[in-house]
């Protein structure tokens, strides 16, 4: 087994539950983690047989375009792709950070990770 990590992909996204969230966007950043069996790719040298972290990315920057009031609601979502379109990985760390959240405090992030395994 193997893990792959794709750390601070960043996007302008119109998340949240305020309506001025929907109109203005926001800064985010997502980390997401998955485990899948490397070792063939480790011997054939070939992205066919690897998880594809092109792939992964796409998946994100196409999931975190489409809004959500909760960053838990789009951070399912990115789970629910990476299953759908590549059996060969076998878990899933996801984390979903707003950059200056408007929480009305001196905060850098909030973030909602979320594990999941293949069932």
């Amino acid at each position: 087994m193997g893990i792959i990590k794709l750390t601070n992909i960043r996007t302008f996204s119109y998340h949240g539950c305020l309506v001025e969230e929907s109109k203005i966007g926001s800064d985010y950043s997502v980390d997401l983690e998955i485990k899948a069996d490397l070792r063939k790719s480790m011997e054939t040298d070939e992205l066919a047989d690897t998880v594809d972290y092109v792939h992964l990315n796409k998946i994100v920057i196409e999931e975190m375009a489409i809004r959500s009031k909760l960053l838990e609601h789009v951070a399912k979502r990115i789970v629910k792709r990476v299953f759908d379109e590549i059996p060969s990985v076998s878990r899933i760390v996801v984390g979903v950070s707003k950059i200056n959240p408007p929480i009305g405090g001196d905060v850098q992030a909030v973030t909602v990770q979320i594990e999941e395994y293949r069932t």
